[in-house]
């Protein structure tokens, strides 16, 4: 699998959302805050990857409704979506953000780069 390059900015952003944190937990809790605070709801994404945790395709268009709480997370955020007349939980990082304000794109590819990187909390 081919490794993401090193994206200096990304680094940067990532380096102060964990810069005070001494253990996983405080990692988790800090991407927490930064995703809840960069992203806007609701908005139109689109799936990047299938998954198998989730029933999306690749290529399907949602509409995200908001962050799932960092409690019920794990090692994964999860937004709500509106699928099928139905809402339900999704891993945030198989969503590209569609039409949207630039802060909340920033905030998702961060966190997709992270993923991307294989860091851990």
């Amino acid at each position: 699998m081919k490794q993401t390059a090193e994206n200096k900015a990304r680094e940067e952003r990532i380096g102060e959302i964990t810069a005070d944190a001494n253990d996983m937990e405080e990692i988790m809790m800090g991407w927490f805050y930064y995703l809840d605070d960069g992203i806007t709801f609701p908005f139109e994404a689109e799936c990047i990857e299938q998954k198998q945790i989730s029933p999306l395709r690749k290529g399907e268009k949602v509409t995200v409704l908001e962050l799932v709480s960092e409690y019920d997370s794990g090692k994964e955020f999860f937004v709500f979506i509106e699928w099928s007349g139905r809402k339900m939980g999704v891993p945030l990082a198989q969503l590209k953000p569609l039409k949207t304000d630039k802060e909340t794109k920033q905030t998702v590819e961060d966190w997709q780069y992270w993923k991307a990187r294989r860091y851990l909390f």
